[in-house]
């Protein structure tokens, strides 16, 4: 069997900079391997303080969350991100995505195939769910209605089980809930919050199955009468890894073997308060990679977390309680930019 069905990554996930020009109509393109038509889209002014985006093909360009608040969709928010193109997007003149003279980053997903589940007419699942889904790269954007019911089981066709979820209610203001295989059904997190993991019952005390995920009647994750939307993301060996580690103190700090050169990795303490820090190869350049955006926050990027991307993983270079506290607790999601050997046994080169 071979090491990796995913040769090239840049078909499922990139990570493009540009430059904001201030224009209602900039068009940004890619420039992996293969051309990019997004999925998803979460965008951040790097060189100043802006809330983060999101933007998904399922509720259509203009509908904008933020990633590091709790508010509700904003439906309208075509000057932001206006078009999702075969090759990237296009942005419109807002502050937040095309600024003139600001610069920015996009982490762009690619789903591409649309579903429907009918829960009565299949027996997936106890409530409908919609979206589309990319097997091969073990993501999903799935929308649903919460119901009455204590729990409830919904469809999210990755035929995968997912080792990480954020969920969002779109109908009113509450916190992103945040599931990770490390944690359990039994814990919770929030993405726009600092707080630890606590026992909060988001997922019905229920591990996500290959065809579905577990919500309760919780205003966060299911609540009756309120609209979802979730991103669900399964593991496929050479392109993508959510893990957790305990870390060690040390500036010569933990190795995270990931089995490929990653191009982007989000860190995040679960047994203390601590930020979400984003990282990827895109704003470095070369090793060792400074340069950090919070997911849970506004604020331009700095640097700190030093990390070296490497051809298997990824090597902490850095103290930091935030991502290396001694003893920490912490979990990871990354994605690759290169499997560490491809399907036709060709390894990937350290930068």
């Amino acid at each position: 069997m071979a090491y990796t069905t995913i040769d090239d990554p840049t078909a499922y996930f990139q990570t493009t900079l540009y430059a904001g020009d201030g224009s209602s109509d900039l068009a940004i393109t890619n420039n992996g391997n293969s051309d990019l038509q997004p999925d998803l889209v979460w965008l951040k002014e790097r060189s100043s303080t802006s809330d983060h985006g999101i933007y998904d093909s399922v509720r259509g360009a203009g509908a904008h969350l933020e990633p590091n608040k709790n508010t509700a969709v904003d439906a309208n928010a075509t000057e932001q991100l206006s078009s999702f193109n075969t090759d990237g997007f296009n942005v419109g003149s807002s502050g937040l995505s095309n600024e003139d003279g600001q610069t920015y980053v996009a982490w762009q997903w690619k789903t591409g195939t649309s579903f429907t589940n009918d829960a009565s007419g299949t027996s997936i699942g106890s409530i409908d769910s919609a979206g589309s889904v990319n097997t091969d790269a073990g993501f999903s954007i799935v929308t649903y209605s919460g119901t009455s019911a204590s729990s409830k089981t919904i469809f999210h066709g990755l035929t995968a089980v997912p080792k990480m979820m954020l969920i969002k209610c779109l109908s009113n203001a509450e916190n992103w809930s945040v599931y990770h295989k490390s944690m359990t059904a039994l814990n919770g997190m929030y993405l726009n919050l600092t707080s630890a993991q606590a026992a909060v019952d988001l997922f019905a005390d229920t591990e996500p199955t290959s065809s579905v995920f577990s919500v309760n009647q919780d205003s966060r994750s299911g609540e009756n009468g309120k609209t979802y939307v979730a991103y669900c993301f399964a593991e496929k060996q050479g392109y993508s890894k959510f893990g957790s580690y305990t870390g060690n103190g040390n500036a010569d700090g933990v190795y995270l073997h990931l089995g490929f050169s990653a191009s982007f990795i989000m860190f995040k303490r679960t047994d203390s308060t601590g930020a979400w820090v984003m990282k990827d190869n895109k704003r470095d350049a070369y090793n060792v990679a400074t340069k950090y955006l919070y997911a849970n926050a506004s604020d331009a990027e700095s640097t700190s977390y030093n990390v070296d991307f490497t051809a298997n993983g990824v090597k902490l270079r850095g103290s930091d309680a935030q991502f290396n506290a001694s003893g920490g607790t912490f979990i990871y999601m990354a994605f690759a930019e290169n499997p560490f050997v491809t399907s036709t046994g060709v390894p990937a080169t350290a930068r």
